[in-house]
């Protein structure tokens, strides 16, 4: 693994770039309510993202290849059984009782702010309330874990034994991931127990990476859409995801993407 530690420069615009991405969930808050597009919802990010903050949406244009496009839209809008990736679209609907999860990821001065959360459309059904709210206790539990000398695999090993006891499963294709500079960096951070001594590492000061859940309310299993981006369940169950950037410090943790929403601490528990 080739794990960049940021310097202090570095870490000032990690900083920056993760309130811009949390202000983005924020302003989209009121927006998201039955009878919105997602593909509405992805313009006013968009709007937002270039016009208000003079940043750069970050999935836009991202992650071509041979056999698949580019991620062509500016945010990811990931519905119910959807577990990420979620392409926005004029055909979209949001419903009531739907679950959402909004994903943004904001580039500022070349640097990458990454978070998503989930947002319940009108009256969610309480079965899906439970799945949101476990979720996000697994992504918490997981940024608890994080200080230096810890370990990586510490993240993954509380999430999974969280998801376990609720009876939840953890999905194992996708993963957070160590950014900065670049969108996707070392390491990758597996949210189930299944590291080895080829992709675990001691937790060291100035590391920034992501942890971001995907939890399933039936089995661990997904496929990928003919659009070689949409995952969703196999079993079309539901399923939630939570994600911050987070960094390492001195004595414990700092949440960069911290909404002003949220009353978790910055400092460890």
């Amino acid at each position: 693994m080739n794990i960049i530690i940021k310097k202090p420069d570095a870490i000032e615009k990690m900083r920056t770039v993760g309130r811009l991405a949390a202000e983005v969930l924020e302003m989209i808050k009121p927006y998201v309510k039955p009878g919105v597009t997602t593909g509405e919802l992805d313009r006013l990010c968009h709007d937002y993202i270039v016009n208000e903050q003079k940043g750069i949406p970050a999935p836009l244009n991202y992650g071509a290849m041979p056999g698949r496009k580019a991620f062509p839209k500016s945010i990811c809008t990931s519905i119910n059984q959807v577990v990420c990736h979620g392409i926005p679209s004029e055909k979209k609907i949001l419903k009531e009782g739907d679950i959402v999860n909004i994903d943004v990821t904001v580039i500022k001065d070349g640097y990458h702010g990454d978070t998503s959360k989930m947002f319940e459309v009108g009256h969610v059904q309480s079965f899906n309330q439970r799945l949101i709210k476990v979720t996000q206790e697994c992504m918490y539990k997981g940024i608890e874990q994080v200080k230096p000398g810890a370990r990586l695999s510490d993240v993954g090993r509380v999430i999974a034994h969280h998801a376990k006891n609720n009876r939840y499963s953890v999905v194992e294709e996708y993963c957070g991931h160590g950014i900065g500079r670049g969108f996707h960096e070392d390491p990758q951070v597996l949210h189930y127990d299944g590291y080895s001594d080829r992709n675990d590492c001691i937790l060291q000061e100035g590391m920034i990476f992501t942890i971001e859940p995907m939890i399933n309310a039936g089995e661990k299993g997904t496929k990928l859409l003919a659009d070689n981006w949409t995952a969703v369940t196999k079993d079309r169950r539901p399923s939630a995801q939570w994600e911050h950037t987070i960094l390492v410090t001195a004595d414990g943790y700092e949440i960069l993407t911290l909404r002003k929403d949220e009353e978790h601490s910055r400092t460890p528990i």
